[in-house]
């Protein structure tokens, strides 16, 4: 069966790097990354005469949703051609809206595909020094009102999307350090590879 690999947590926490090491281990897989649409958000808020600002009530309003609309767009259209395609995005309210993920789900049994979420469990003091050490424009509001931005996040599993009988519907990569993440690439991939 067809399936579309989600793979969401709060920022900084190894999204990026656990997407690519799936993808380089996985066969025929299409790989798609939310981040890839920076560079045209920027320029809706340029186009906008607004300062760029990814935790702003413009990015909000204008920005956020059409990047995610955007990014399954291109994942439906590649499962048309490919049996696996893989989301790199945080999903942090998607992920935990039973009404979304329903309807994500009934959208991809139209395509032949279930729904596969891995969801990164890190420490949120690891968090922040990733972020930190990435020291990308994105995260600029973020870094300097930690206290507040960390209050916005839900670091906790999503539980809800756990379907009995279909092991891959929640997978947990535990990512606070080296040892956790190889421990539990080895335990998921095995589980990505059955059909």
């Amino acid at each position: 069966m067809k399936k579309l690999i989600l793979i969401a947590s709060p920022p900084a926490c190894g999204k990026t790097r656990l997407a690519k090491r799936l993808a380089a281990a996985l066969d025929h897989v299409v790989y798609l990354d939310k981040d890839t649409l920076i560079p045209l958000s920027k320029q809706i808020f340029a186009a906008a005469g607004e300062p760029y600002d990814r935790s702003s009530a413009f990015f909000e309003a204008y920005v956020r949703d059409r990047e995610y609309e955007v990014i399954l767009n291109l994942a439906f259209d590649a499962l048309r051609f490919a049996d696996t395609v893989l989301v790199n995005a945080p999903f942090s309210r998607e992920i935990r809206d039973p009404a979304y993920i329903a309807a994500l789900r009934e959208k991809l049994g139209t395509y032949g595909a279930k729904l596969c979420a891995i969801w990164i469990v890190t420490d949120v003091e690891v968090c922040k020094a990733r972020m930190m050490k990435r020291r990308s424009d994105r995260d600029t509001w973020k870094m300097e009102h930690w206290d507040e931005y960390v209050k916005r996040l839900d670091f906790s599993v999503p539980e809800a999307l756990r379907l009995e009988g279909q092991a891959d519907s929640l997978l947990l990569y535990y990512n606070s350090n080296d040892e956790l993440a190889d421990a539990s690439f080895a335990r998921i991939l095995p589980i990505l590879n059955q059909n």
